[in-house]
C-alpha cells in the first residue's frame, strides 16, 4: 500500500489532499499543529478504509520534524509521496514587517519544507523512488503588492523546488511543485496583517476578504487534484486555476504587470 504524508493537513487544501488521496488508495501520515482538527481527518481517512497516522507537528520545528518523519517510517516502514503544505500568510509593508514576524513566515513557508525534504531524503535515496510536491503560491511566481515577506518566502520555495528537481531526477526521485492562488478556506483564520493602525488593519482584512470573492482563489479540491496530478501524471509544475494567467502575464510582461500592481496600491 502506498504511502503519502501531508503537512498542513488539518484543514483546507492539506485535508483535501490527505482525503484525495486515501481515496486513490493510499494510507496518510498527518502532520499540523492543531491535534484534535489533525485526529478528525485522520477518523476521515479510516471512514474511506485506509490506514492513518496522525502526528501533532510544527514544521517549524526540525526535532519535531525529525520525530515526524521517523515516527512514520517506524508504522509504515516507507513513504512514497512527501506534499510539502503547511504555510502561513502575511499581508503588510516591509516597514511593518518586524523582524520576529519574517522570522515566522520563514521558518514554516521555507524552512519546514527543508526540514521535511532533509529528514526523508536519506529514505527515498536509499528506494531510489519518492516524489516531493511543494505547495507554493502564485506569490512565488510573481510579486504581490505589501506581501513582501510571503513573497520571498515563497519565491525561495520555488528556487529549492526548481534546482531540487535538476538533483534529484537522476536519482529516480520527482520533485513538483502546485501554486495556487489564495486559498479559499479558513483563510482568514491563518492569515496575519500587520499594519500602522487598527484602521489600516481593518482595511487590509476588507481587502483580503474581497480578494476571495475574486478570479484568483483557489478551491482545496482543486489544490488536492493538482497535487495528484503532480504525482500521478509527473508533472513538474502547476498554477492552479485562473492564477495560471496572472503568472504567465508575469513571465511575458513583467514590466505592464509591475506598473499595474504599483497602480493598484497607490
Amino acid at each position: 500500500m502506498p504511502v503519502v504524508l501531508v503537512t498542513g493537513a488539518s484543514q483546507g487544501s492539506g485535508q483535501a489532499t490527505a482525503l484525495l488521496f486515501a481515496q486513490k488508495g493510499y494510507d496518510v501520515v498527518l502532520a499540523a499543529r492543531q491535534p484534535d482538527r489533525l485526529q478528525a481527518v485522520a477518523d476521515e481517512v479510516r471512514l474511506l478504509g485506509q490506514q492513518a497516522v496522525a502526528v501533532p507537528t510544527d514544521v517549524g520545528q526540525q526535532p519535531q520534524v525529525a520525530q515526524l518523519i521517523q515516527q512514520a517510517l517506524d508504522q509504515f516502514e516507507t513513504i512514497d509521496v512527501l506534499v510539502n503544505n503547511a504555510g502561513i500568510c502575511l499581508t503588510g509593508t516591509m516597514e511593518q514587517t518586524s523582524l520576529k514576524d519574517w522570522q515566522q513566515i520563514m521558518d514554516t513557508n521555507f524552512w519546514g519544507y527543508v526540514y521535511t525534504i532533509q529528514s526523508l531524503l536519506p529514505h527515498f535515496l536509499a528506494q531510489g523512488s519518492g516524489t516531493i510536491v511543494n505547495v507554493g503560491s502564485f506569490g512565488g511566481k510573481m510579486p504581490l503588492p505589501n506581501m513582501t515577506a510571503y513573497c520571498a518566502s515563497k519565491y525561495a520555495v520555488t528556487g529549492l523546488t526548481e534546482t531540487l528537481r535538476l538533483e534529484l531526477k537522476p536519482k529516480g526521485i520527482h520533485v513538483a511543485a502546485v501554486h495556487p492562488g489564495i486559498i479559499n478556506s479558513s483563510f482568514m483564520e491563518r492569515a496575519l496583517f500587520r499594519g500602522e493602525d487598527d484602521q489600516e488593519l481593518q482595511t487590509r482584512q476588507n481587502q483580503m476578504q474581497e480578494a476571495l470573492k475574486g478570479a484568483w482563489v483557489s478551491q482545496p479540491e482543486d489544490i488536492a487534484k493538482a497535487v495528484w496530478e503532480a504525482v500521478n501524471a509527473g508533472r513538474s509544475e502547476i498554477v492552479v486555476g485562473a492564477a495560471s494567467v496572472a503568472t504567465e502575464a508575469y513571465r511575458l510582461l513583467p514590466g505592464v504587470m509591475q506598473w499595474m500592481m504599483g497602480q493598484a496600491v497607490s
